[in-house]
């Protein structure tokens, strides 16, 4: 029988202690788990790490956390994922598998306060034993026992429930019982370094002020941004418009969002980074010296756009891992005024990253039709993969992407291009080539 600590009604929060199990306690915490635990307890899968709360030496709760769910549909719509999700980001995510308040140890508040003595360090283990932190943590708690009083007490957001699904051996079957699902950042910014573009440094266990780019990507970045014009006067400039741009474009496929994120990345930048960017120099100190973020505000806000959308558009076909771009078409929330239609744009997106590469405004009296090859006529998209809506599907767009920009095309059918979708419909297999199967 595992002794407790129950002498009284009362407990002193402040000495609870939450630690990893050691080696030689392991044994221990799989045999309390399994004895105590309403779900009973074989293993921790992938990455894992084991738990006990203490008080007084004597053990009171016990947590385990591993790999997090495969899918969850809640949480990627809360992260922002789209439906071909990252996986690679996975792994920056933590589930609370396991969370046990030993028998004779149901003091109040003891359950939230564990768990947060728990989130507390739980990123910074991971990063000693796995070689990278987590940033977001996740839980699922069956309705029919628990609403998951404690994890909101601890500060955890409830996203919905799931659709009663569990996966077993590669497959998802249906079980009938679905589960609350709960979220705790690790992070404030947890949203954004799962969804950022590109693998944000802290994911990987490096500086903050590291970026995902070499030199020589920095370097042709600099190069295509020195045809951005400087919308300043020429009189007590300090830093130079190409080294502010190139510095926040870096901020931002870093999963920087504002100008004080994009500031702060900034200053983060050692000696050895502020020269690759071509920052100023300090003749006194003889120290490079980053922009800050009251220019680095100016200068975003008197750009032209337009010549940085230009300039970025090939360098960021480049830099990116995607050989698939969308055209999109968006309104503007709140950009009509009555007399005039809101603006509207058709955008070249990155599948994958969601970079815009280039956009133009389509006229008020037309539709996005015209403006497919201006939008597309700047990028150099030779062997790329360009898809778009219904409203494209013209022989001249084929023609185009085909004959002049090398590139290939997936367009989407509907019914009232009748006859394109009946030929379609028509096909057998044996029409195409076996390579493509």
């Amino acid at each position: 029988m595992e002794r407790t600590t129950k002498a009284s009604n009362t407990m002193d929060l402040n000495e609870v202690d939450v630690r990893l199990v050691r080696e030689d306690e392991a044994k221990r915490w799989n045999q309390l788990m399994a004895d105590h635990h309403y779900l009973g307890f074989r293993a921790l899968v992938g990455e894992s790490l084991k738990y006990v709360a203490t008080y007084h030496g004597q053990w009171i709760a016990l947590l385990g956390w591993g790999t997090a769910a495969f899918k969850c549909g809640p949480r990627d719509r809360w992260i922002g994922w789209p439906a071909e999700r990252p996986w690679e980001r996975l792994k920056f995510i933590v589930n609370n598998h396991r969370f046990l308040i030993l028998p004779g140890c149901q003091f109040s508040n003891l359950a939230s306060k564990v768990l947060a003595l728990n989130v507390r360090r739980l990123s910074n283990d991971w990063q000693i034993i796995y070689n990278h932190p987590v940033v977001l943590a996740e839980t699922f708690v069956d309705p029919a026992r628990f609403q998951g009083t404690c994890y909101r007490a601890a500060g955890w957001l409830p996203l919905g429930q799931t659709r009663g699904f569990g996966r077993r051996g590669g497959r998802y079957i249906e079980h009938g019982q679905p589960k609350i699902i709960l979220v705790r950042p690790l992070r404030s910014d947890a949203r954004s370094l799962l969804n950022a573009p590109f693998l944000h440094p802290h994911l990987k266990g490096e500086h903050p002020a590291m970026t995902d780019l070499n030199q020589l990507q920095i370097s042709s970045l600099l190069d295509v941004l020195t045809g951005v014009s400087d919308p300043r006067k020429r009189r007590g400039i300090r830093h130079s418009t190409v080294s502010v741009l190139a510095i926040s474009v870096c901020a931002c496929l870093a999963g920087a969002r504002s100008f004080t994120a994009i500031g702060e990345w900034a200053a983060s930048l050692n000696q050895e980074l502020l020269k690759r960017f071509g920052c100023r120099r300090n003749p006194h100190t003889g120290k490079y010296e980053a922009p800050s973020e009251p220019t680095i505000r100016r200068i975003l806000q008197k750009v032209d756009g337009d010549e940085v959308d230009s300039s970025l558009g090939g360098w960021l076909s480049e830099a990116a891992r995607s050989n698939a771009i969308a055209l999109d078409g968006k309104t503007l929330r709140g950009s009509g005024d009555g007399e005039r239609r809101p603006v509207h744009l058709i955008s070249a997106v990155l599948h994958n990253e969601g970079l815009v590469l280039n956009q133009k405004e389509v006229e008020q009296k037309s539709n996005e039709i015209p403006a497919f090859k201006p939008t597309l006529d700047p990028l150099d998209i030779k062997g790329f993969v360009v898809t778009a809506d219904a409203l494209h599907l013209q022989k001249k767009h084929a023609r185009y992407l085909i004959e002049e920009k090398e590139a290939d095309y997936l367009f989407t059918v509907k019914a009232n291009q009748s006859s394109i979708l009946k030929s379609i419909e028509d096909l057998d297999n044996e029409d195409f080539s076996p390579s493509l199967f």
